[in-house]
């Protein structure tokens, strides 16, 4: 079995692993990041798909992000200025601050980010244990050895994994709840008879529908992206993504008094860690944890809030530590 050696292994590149490299790596610290996904995204993924000869991009995960820590506007602003992010005003009428969407997908900002990196794609951490004061990570298939390692995935995730070889770790993400969310993405061949590009009701089965296709640097003619509330998706959350997408697809056309339009392309994906209920952390002030004396340490939105910001902040909080900042 291969073995690859590094100081640093973060173990997710979401958003939160990815901010904590970024801090880690500009300071030169010999570091590499596995993740699970075939590539950029985690909370912040885009799905590509070819419809009518077009390649279309639909943001089935966060729909958009804001920015009010002085520390995450200036990374915003470096994104925008390198073409990965864009405000979009459609997020704003209904209510938002000024909000951002990555570009030309959601998960803009994570590619981004990943470039100058050395991540490992399709890498799942099956197992991790600490072995003359190095830890082991391994994926079936290799092993990938540290003196530090740093996990960066979702609350469930993270307990699960660090149960055995970090258990007063996990009992932290072991507190946490998350809500389930089903997204559906559908294309049509014409404009639906809904003048705004998002519609937002928290009390709907549909909690939040998006035209994706009308966020900047979009393709796509009439590209929508819904996201089921958290009550509704408990509802179907076992039934086959083809039923839970037609449900769905009802559910909104009925909240916006729209006749049920069949749509050219539809998928279902369902987030079973979609939105966190976070550690409170106010108390403490530590919007990361990491044992120094193990040198292992947590970092993720659920420890600060269930937002793109909150992961950040999460991520950079969590480099800081390592760096003794």
């Amino acid at each position: 079995m291969e073995t690859l050696h590094s100081d640093i292994l973060i173990i997710g590149a979401g958003m939160a692993g990815l901010a904590c490299a970024a801090r880690l790596k500009a300071e030169r610290r010999d570091l590499r990041v596995l993740d699970k996904g075939r590539g950029p995204g985690g909370r912040m993924a885009a799905r590509r798909v070819k419809i009518g000869g077009e390649d279309v991009s639909f943001d089935h995960g966060a729909q958009f992000f804001t920015a009010r820590d002085p520390g995450f506007q200036a990374a915003v602003a470096g994104w925008e200025a390198r073409g990965a992010a864009a405000r979009w005003v459609a997020a704003e009428a209904q209510g938002s601050d000024t909000a951002w969407v990555g570009t030309p997908g959601m998960n803009g900002p994570i590619r981004a980010m990943s470039q100058g990196l050395e991540v490992h794609w399709s890498t799942r951490a099956l197992s991790l244990t600490r072995v003359k004061a190095r830890w082991h990570v391994g994926d079936g298939e290799r092993t990938f050895t540290a003196n530090t390692v740093l996990v960066a995935v979702p609350a469930e995730q993270a307990s699960e994994l660090l149960a055995e070889p970090a258990p007063g770790l996990a009992t932290i993400p072991a507190g946490v709840v998350s809500e389930p969310c089903w997204a559906v993405m559908a294309a049509f061949v014409k404009p639906l008879a809904i003048e705004q590009d998002a519609v937002r009701d928290p009390d709907a089965p549909i909690a939040w529908a998006a035209r994706n296709s009308a966020k900047p640097s979009r393709t796509g003619k009439e590209c929508w992206v819904l996201h089921a509330s958290p009550a509704r998706s408990r509802e179907l959350l076992n039934l086959p993504k083809e039923e839970v997408a037609s449900l769905l697809l009802n559910d909104f056309a009925d909240h916006n008094g729209i006749e049920p339009v069949t749509p050219i392309h539809v998928a279902a994906h369902r987030w079973l860690y979609a939105m966190p209920k976070p550690v409170p952390s106010s108390a403490s002030g530590e919007p990361a944890r990491f044992d120094a004396a193990a040198q292992i340490g947590i970092a993720g939105d659920y420890l600060h809030s269930p937002r793109v910001e909150g992961a950040w902040i999460s991520g950079t909080a969590l480099a800081k530590a390592v760096i003794g900042q």
